[in-house]
């Protein structure tokens, strides 16, 4: 053989073993555990916001190794992306501090545990961070982005109503736009406290709202700071009325965003949201939501039915249209429930309804539900122009798990009420999941300091 083909031949046979390694180096890249990015402020004041997106892919093959993903992801045999499942896609917000978010990968595997999906987290750290302003205008585009592997996907089999976008704050109008972008087709879009600010007066092509898809669902816990007031879903669970979250202390700072460590403090109202859905996802016991017109309607007992769902309540999790079975799902539901402060954050709805004969003074009554070491305080200011009083608490157990309830009639000794009769005092637990019947107690008479109490003998009887 001449030596100009011996040439040209090594010349393509390098070429070739060249490009071999090359996508052998690539796909074992892909194929590396990998995580979401970190940005800092030196970087972002030399280069600015970039909207670098990119993809990572968690399944029950590779739980605790997130790959990176993409289109040609899919054409590789040993892709984990499965066509036929469901894919869960979440999205996280804006990013003070520039960092990762932590709480990524406990959320992917609470879904994997719950279902067998394929689930596709957003990196849009690079532009998520630090300037929020700049951060608004530019979650449109990524969105528009986001799009591109949807339409990809697609080309591959994948049906738009087999996806569901999670979204974190920023996030959920990040989904939002994608489902606009996709004409409502996709098949669901939860929020997490979707952001408030910039947002609270937006026009609904700017944020989510229940035609971005067949299903919109959201959570509201900081709706008075960084979360959003207004319904934004078919369902909006607003947990202890949405705004100050039980085991969140209070700050003078909680106005304003902070770049120290007392940014985790301020923002604990915010993250309620995603650790709630997390424990619902993980817990068996049922979050449930009671559709109300205000938070002040629901405490005062007003509302302890769920008719207008023909009698189901929605619930937090991935129940099909949180268990809704109509076939005509209502928008913009305002849904109220209340929360312990710890994992799996379940309370037991228990009203309290008081009768009490005509008072010539003012009186103050403390009514305590008690529970082996567990106590639940509710104290009720009586009026001489009120007889009957309604009032919603949370307790730990169940109503057929209470022991005992006391009562004390309170206040100074010169203006208050000095003896109550109390015609009847009543506790029932809703929405009535056992058909219990109200645990009641008939004319009492509570002296000034004295302690009245009554022990309550039942079994509880799950079925």
């Amino acid at each position: 053989m001449p030596w100009e083909y011996k040439t040209i031949l090594l010349c393509v046979l390098s070429i070739y073993i060249t490009s071999l390694v090359a996508g052998l180096d690539e796909t074992q890249e892909d194929d590396q555990c990998t995580e979401l990015n970190n940005t800092t402020w030196a970087e972002y004041r030399q280069l600015g916001v970039k909207l670098q997106v990119l993809y990572l892919l968690l399944t029950r093959n590779n739980m605790d190794c997130a790959h990176k993903f993409n289109q040609e992801s899919l054409t590789r045999p040993a892709s984990y992306f499965n066509v036929s499942r469901p894919t869960k896609v979440i999205i996280h917000g804006y990013r003070a501090l520039g960092s990762k978010p932590s709480w990524v990968k406990e959320l992917a595997q609470a879904l994997l545990r719950a279902q067998d999906v394929n689930v596709v987290v957003v990196d849009w750290v690079y532009g998520a961070s630090f300037a929020y302003n700049l951060v608004v205008e530019n979650y449109k585009e990524v969105a528009v982005q986001i799009s591109v592997l949807i339409n990809q996907l697609q080309e591959h089999g994948c049906k738009l109503e087999s996806f569901h976008f999670i979204g974190v704050s920023l996030g959920a109008h990040v989904a939002g736009f994608v489902g606009t972008l996709f004409e409502g087709k996709i098949g669901r879009i939860t929020g997490l406290d979707p952001a408030g600010p910039m947002f609270k007066g937006a026009d609904i092509f700017d944020r989510l709202d229940p035609s971005d898809a067949q299903f919109v669902d959201a959570i509201h816990t900081d709706s008075d700071y960084f979360g959003i007031s207004i319904p934004v879903g078919h369902v909006d669970f607003f947990l202890n009325g949405g705004k100050d979250q039980t085991g969140c202390g209070r700050s003078r700072f909680a106005s304003i965003l902070v770049y120290f460590p007392v940014y985790g403090y301020v923002i604990c109202d915010h993250m309620r949201a995603l650790h709630v859905y997390m424990s619902a996802l993980n817990s068996s016991c049922p979050l449930m939501g009671i559709p109300c017109s205000t938070y002040e309607d629901f405490l005062k007992g007003q509302c302890v039915d769920c008719g207008v769902f023909k009698g189901t309540c929605p619930v937090i999790g991935l129940s099909e249209n949180s268990g809704i079975t109509m076939s005509q799902i209502p928008k913009e539901q305002k849904l109220f429930l209340l929360t312990s402060s710890t994992p799996p954050f379940c309370a037991h709805h228990i009203l309290l309804e008081l009768e009490v004969s005509t008072l010539d003074k003012s009186a103050e009554v403390e009514v305590t539900l008690i529970t082996e070491n567990l106590g639940t305080e509710q104290r009720l200011r009586l009026q001489t122009d009120m007889t009957v009083y309604r009032t919603v608490l949370a307790h730990p157990v169940a109503l057929c798990e209470i022991d005992s309830i006391w009562m004390t009639n309170t206040g100074a000794r010169f203006y208050r009420q000095g003896e109550i009769h109390v015609k009847s005092v009543c506790v029932s637990e809703f929405p009535s999941l056992r058909h219990e019947a109200p645990l009641c107690v008939n004319n009492i008479n509570i002296k000034r300091g004295v302690l009245w109490s009554h022990d309550f003998v039942q079994v509880c009887s799950f079925y």
